[in-house]
Parts: structure tokens; C-alpha cells; sequence
């Protein structure tokens, strides 16, 4: 029988090299040798195959709702508000530390002594906690304009932007943008723009990590709002995953780089955000197995 690498293996079916020395790890593809720690695959192995039927309720999306309803503390809940909030807000410059994320989250009260902190930074943070109910209630929605708007008007209720008659908040950008000194969709084409990638994304009856993760990268291309493009975008990617059993992941600052330089990069080497969204994925199962929930 003849052997290939796994970078050769990844090349052949078009992924990326962690996913393919995960599928080897977890005895996802027949007749893998582990040679010290070198994974030999036959030429001829099959792809994983994806199982049909109806999927059944994400145990995690059962626990996240069974604990919000109830109002748990120190939870799986309680965990991902504080850090998917903390992370999420801090890529995008937010000056709360991750114990004031936590503080707020835990008291709904302020209470910081001895330094300033930016109104919008609070508001958004208390913002970010409702967006984050708003996924989990609604998961397995099918993704429309609709509630991508209505992510981003409940993230920028009340903030300076929204006293801002050209801002637009809840709506498509009025005004021209860039993300890291590159070009975005006009203003005038991001509603055809939108329409025409959730048509391709919906109509993908088994969606796949890496489908969600390319409606992430070609959301963040159009960039349909003023602002609050990075947050909104990594939500829908959340809800995403839960809505189609992967156990989704916090992008933190330590990966942000890793991020952008994925993001940049998707259309030539979809292996650098594809990793980085695994590894971050790996970090999320950290807290799964803590916490005693399958997925």
C-alpha cells in the first residue's frame, strides 16, 4: 500500500494540516500509521463523512440555554459571557481588563477606582452580554439580514456612534470603509452583497467548520456596518457553530494576529485561519472537559 504525508494528504483534498492530523489522531480515516510522531496515510483513504439526518440539539446549546434560563453562576454560561465579551471588545480596543468584563457581567454595577474608563467600553460590554443571550436563544435560526442587523443594533444601542445621524445603527454603512488598509464593498452594493453570500451559505445543506469559517472572512470583506463589523461577524460565527453541532471558539488576543494575518490570507492559504480557529477551538474543549459536556 502506498503512503503519503499529511501535507500531501491536505493538498490532495484541499485542507488544512491540522485538520488532517485531527481526523488521524481520532481514528477518523482507515489505515493511518503513527510513525514516532509522523502520521503515514494511504494515498487512497476517503474523507470523513459527515452523518445524515437531522442533528440533534448540541448538548452545549442545551447547557448554555438550561443555564442562562436559570441564572447560573460559574458555569459554562457564566464562562462565555465573561470571555467571548472580554476578548471580543479587547481586539477591537476596549480598555476593560478582563476582571472588570467579569465584574460587570457579575454585579451589573461599574465600581471602578482610581482610572477612566470610556462610557461606550461599559455600554458595549453590557451590550455584548445581551448579543450573546440573543445567539444562544435564536441558534438555530437560519441566518438573515435580519438578525444580523438586529445583532448589530443591540451591540451599539446607546453608544456615542448612535447619536450619530450618518452611523446608521441596526443598518448597512452609509459611508465608505476600510478593514487594515483594504478596500470594502461600497455602500451603495453591500445589500446585494449580503443577499447573494447568505444564498450561497443556506443553500449548503451540511455546512461544515470551514464553510462557516469562509461566511466569517467574506463577511468581514464586505463589512456592512459603520462599525462593529469584527464583533458582529465573530457572533454569527458562534451561533454558527452551535447551530451546527462544532464547538465553537473565542478568538483571544494572544491569537489575534494569527487572526488577521488568516483573515488577509484566506483566499491564498486557508490553512492559516483554519489552524488558528482550531486551535482556539481546542481551547474552548479545555472548558467542555472542565465543565463535563460532550460535544
Amino acid at each position: 500500500m502506498e503512503y503519503i504525508s499529511v501535507s500531501e494528504f491536505a493538498e490532495l483534498h484541499g485542507i488544512s494540516q491540522r485538520t488532517v492530523r485531527n481526523y488521524c489522531a481520532t481514528g477518523k480515516i482507515e489505515g493511518v500509521l503513527l510513525i514516532g510522531k509522523t502520521w503515514s496515510i494511504p494515498r487512497d483513504a476517503e474523507l470523513p463523512k459527515r452523518k445524515s439526518g437531522k442533528r440533534r440539539l448540541m448538548p452545549l446549546l442545551a447547557v448554555l440555554r438550561r443555564e442562562k434560563e436559570a441564572g447560573l453562576k460559574g458555569g459554562i454560561y457564566h464562562r462565555t459571557q465573561i470571555d467571548l465579551t472580554y476578548n471580543s471588545n479587547y481586539i477591537e480596543g476596549s480598555r476593560l481588563t478582563h476582571e472588570q468584563t467579569r465584574y460587570i457581567f457579575e454585579t451589573n454595577t461599574i465600581g471602578f477606582e482610581g482610572e477612566s474608563i470610556r462610557i461606550d467600553d461599559i455600554i458595549e460590554t453590557t451590550n455584548h452580554f445581551r448579543c450573546i443571550d440573543f445567539i444562544i436563544e435564536r441558534a438555530e435560526e437560519r441566518l438573515t439580514e435580519k438578525i444580523i442587523k438586529e445583532l448589530h443594533k443591540m451591540l451599539k444601542a446607546n453608544t456615542s456612534d448612535s447619536r450619530k445621524e450618518w452611523f446608521a445603527v441596526g443598518e448597512y454603512k452609509h459611508l465608505p470603509n476600510e478593514v487594515g488598509g483594504n478596500e470594502t464593498t461600497a455602500p451603495e452594493n453591500v445589500h446585494s452583497e449580503m443577499q447573494a453570500l447568505l444564498k450561497e451559505y443556506n443553500s449548503i445543506k451540511q455546512k461544515s467548520l470551514e464553510n462557516i469559517i469562509d461566511l466569517h472572512q467574506r463577511f468581514e470583506c464586505i463589512h456592512p456596518f459603520q462599525d462593529g463589523n469584527g464583533r458582529v461577524g465573530r457572533l454569527i460565527m458562534f451561533k454558527e457553530c452551535l447551530a451546527n453541532g462544532y464547538v465553537p471558539f473565542i478568538i483571544t488576543d494572544e491569537l489575534k494576529m494569527f487572526y488577521y494575518r488568516g483573515l488577509q490570507q484566506w483566499n491564498n492559504i486557508r490553512g492559516y485561519l483554519l489552524d488558528t480557529c482550531l486551535t482556539a477551538q481546542d481551547n474552548y474543549k479545555t472548558l467542555l472537559d472542565y465543565f463535563r459536556i460532550e460535544y
